[in-house]
């Protein structure tokens, strides 16, 4: 595999089980064979740009995501990591979520593999590349998350938080140049209640089209949307406002019509990346029609059942 611009990738000087699963990735292209994400991250996601603070939260309907910045430990003492965001992190969750369906194990491989997920799409495909992927992995595996959310139960309305911390093991080689100590994850544990959730709920994705819309975290957020609420439309169609749309997808925009322009934007390549979607821009929002889901449900519940 080589770059755009015809030179080797850095994934060409890697040992060969390297190289191996970055053929193996595109034979999982080739067969078909989906992306995962669990369905809860469909609809409340990471930060889409660098956020400074130590608390993020995104928030959808009855649903609302706390994300807290974490530690991990270097071998000498505790580094404060930052909130996880863009591109990067969410295609490693997808990457994660998808090795934990098809091995139906909760220790999962981040170092190699998951820089072959990446170089696949095209993404990772230099140093600079790997840094990013290294810097942003080691923060989403230190996160920790909380789930709010609001249900009725019995005609009375009541308010959960649940502990949605997705892991709950990191291991990462210690690479010392003398200025700095970096870590290189190697693998990661998930928590129990997260694992379960995977198996139960995740979303299965079409490879090919996370590989168009790599270059937006916004894009990818409204793939991963469409591609779990489309299936769930009923009979006649649903309209998202711009105001619900900008609640779950507009944080980080200050000014409404600036955000609804983004949005426009990202949702023309989506469209494109999933074909089946028939979603329509109308008067005051978007218009949801019944649509079947990117990965037919009878092929995603086979490729389940894989060992």
């Amino acid at each position: 595999m080589t770059s755009r611009d015809g030179a080797g990738s850095l994934f060409d000087a890697l040992p060969a089980n390297v190289l191996a699963l970055t053929v193996e990735a595109k034979r999982s292209v080739d067969a078909g064979n989906p992306d995962y994400l669990p369905a809860v991250f469909c609809h409340v996601g990471l930060p889409r740009s660098r956020f400074e603070g130590q608390t993020f939260e995104r928030q959808s309907g009855n649903v609302s995501l706390q994300i807290e910045a974490g530690k991990t430990f270097d071998g000498q003492g505790w580094q404060t990591q930052p909130i996880p965001y863009g591109t990067i992190p969410r295609l490693a969750l997808i990457h994660i979520t998808s090795e934990a369906v098809r091995t139906q194990c909760p220790v999962i491989d981040v170092g190699d593999s998951v820089y072959a997920f990446l170089e696949a799409l095209g993404v990772g495909n230099n140093q600079a590349a790997r840094n990013r992927a290294r810097k942003q992995m080691t923060a989403l595996a230190a996160c920790h998350m909380r789930l709010g959310r609001l249900v009725d139960r019995d005609g009375k309305k009541f308010a959960q938080t649940v502990d949605a911390k997705p892991f709950q093991q990191f291991e990462a080689w210690i690479s010392d140049t003398g200025s700095q100590t970096a870590l290189w994850p190697t693998s990661v544990e998930l928590s129990a209640p997260f694992f379960e959730a995977i198996l139960r709920t995740a979303v299965p994705l079409r490879h090919e089209a996370l590989a168009q819309l790599t270059s937006s975290a916004l894009a990818l957020d409204i793939y991963s949307w469409l591609a779990h609420r489309l299936c769930r439309v009923r009979r006649g169609g649903v309209t998202i406002s711009w105001a619900a749309l900008a609640e779950q997808f507009g944080q980080e925009y200050n000014n409404r019509k600036y955000f609804k322009r983004e949005f426009a934007k990202q949702l023309k390549p989506v469209l494109a990346a999933y074909p089946e979607a028939r979603v329509t821009i109308v008067t005051g929002g978007i218009q949801l029609d019944a649509s079947p889901p990117p990965i037919p449900k009878t092929a995603a519940r086979r490729l389940r059942r894989m060992p």
